[in-house]
């Protein structure tokens, strides 16, 4: 799936040693599906070419207000009128001066105080830690932000100046995240949720242990999907190797009692609460502290087993007391899925769960859904699990804005 089949973006370079990523953050709009046209200002004509950028967007830059190749000389009109956003990236603290001040002395400053109101601006500022932490740098941030122009970023770390800190243009892959999410509708702004996701791990001993097939897939796009819908994100994730999606929070555990307690702990505060880990139902009662050998006369170890906390259980009950946060369940089902998963519901007491087939779902990257709730059930047909999530996302913001209590 082309997260930006059909787009349109204007990827304007101010000056900035951080040009050299926009090639590659071009290259990947591109392969997204969207139509990038880039501008760039003199200052970035210093730092790469724009014969590299058009090689990359596979269209002419535009660096001139006086370009002879538009038809009426107004390439600060005709470039954003069919566009779907302007990204500015790198932007620099000069050009943020002109942004937050109406200045327009050349086209791209130009072009993007003449842009229209529904285009959305997106920054991405690139400069010295110093020159970032400014008060007249901050003031011009906060102007921005003030006039609804999103600015994605800065990150810390290293600077090509040699210095430390804040000022670091996102990485290409970081802005696409964003970028994407500037697409999505903004259904749960203001909301913080709190996610569970992937296997838990129960020791037999310091080396072995009881797990599931769960890739954690569902959970970490239910994850980015609240993200883009504008939430806090609160990840609470047994052993994966995916990666954290961006602007996320990740806490690390490894068994279901410590999920219970990462969650227990998070719980405060929270508005919604996922579900999603496939959590193990027992544990062993009586690891062993070293690796267990085998035996000389084949004998096995007899493992003894306890059952689990029910974190689900737990929340819920927590919500019967205070009414929230709203709870919604995963139910992982080998057969007959419309009963299990209802019954489920019922015996948790949360009023929407998500049922799926565990052994069609785990590792995949697609998925069929069910919902259930108070109604009977809903099918989401087969698709990949961000489309699933994004679904899900949707009919969750829908029913606490039915709330009283998230008003």
């Amino acid at each position: 799936m082309m997260e930006l089949a059909g787009k349109k973006i204007v990827l304007g370079l101010s000056g900035g040693v951080a040009c050299y990523k926009a090639a590659e953050l071009c290259r990947a709009l591109s392969k997204e599906g969207a139509s990038v046209q880039v501008v760039m200002t003199d200052a970035a004509t210093h730092f790469i070419t724009a014969v590299t950028m058009q090689a990359l967007s596979g269209k002419p830059v535009f660096s001139s207000q006086w370009d002879p190749r538009v038809n009426n000389n107004m390439a600060h009109i005709d470039v954003t009128r069919d566009a779907d956003a302007i990204i500015i990236a790198p932007c620099s603290a000069d050009f943020m001066v002109k942004l937050a001040h109406g200045v327009c002395d050349d086209l791209l400053s130009t072009m993007c105080l003449a842009r229209p109101r529904h285009v959305p601006l997106l920054v991405a500022p690139a400069m010295n830690v110093e020159m970032w932490t400014n008060p007249a740098t901050q003031r011009n941030a906060a102007q921005l932000r003030e006039d609804g122009i999103a600015i994605l970023g800065p990150a810390a770390g290293d600077q090509a100046c040699g210095e430390t800190g804040m000022g670091r243009m996102l990485e290409p892959e970081q802005l696409l995240a964003e970028i994407i999410a500037a697409f999505q509708p903004k259904s749960l702004a203001g909301r913080r949720i709190l996610i569970t996701a992937g296997p838990t791990f129960e020791p037999i001993d310091p080396v072995r242990g009881i797990t599931n097939l769960s890739s954690g897939k569902m959970g970490y796009a239910v994850a980015r999907a609240a993200r883009e819908a504008g939430a806090e994100v609160l990840l609470v994730s047994g052993p994966t190797a995916l990666e954290t999606p961006f602007g996320v929070q990740r806490v690390n555990v490894q068994s279901a009692q410590q999920m219970h307690d990462a969650v227990m702990d998070a719980l405060g505060g929270q508005h919604v609460f996922v579900s999603v880990a496939a959590v193990a139902d027992w544990r062993v009662a009586n690891p062993s502290t070293q690796k267990v050998k085998k035996s000389a006369d084949g004998s096995v170890p007899q493992l003894q087993f306890e059952q689990n906390p029910d974190i689900l259980a737990a929340v819920a009950a927590r919500t019967s007391l205070a009414g929230y946060p709203y709870c919604v369940g995963f139910a992982a089902e080998s057969e007959n899925l419309l009963e299990y998963g209802a019954a489920k519901r019922e015996r948790k007491g949360i009023p929407l769960l998500v049922g799926n087939i565990g052994h069609q779902t785990f590792g995949q990257d697609d998925n069929t859904i069910i919902l259930f709730d108070e109604n009977g059930h809903t099918i989401l047909p087969r698709a990949d699990k961000l489309t699933l999530a994004r679904q899900l996302v949707s009919e969750i913001s829908k029913r606490i804005e039915k709330n009283s209590l998230f008003q």
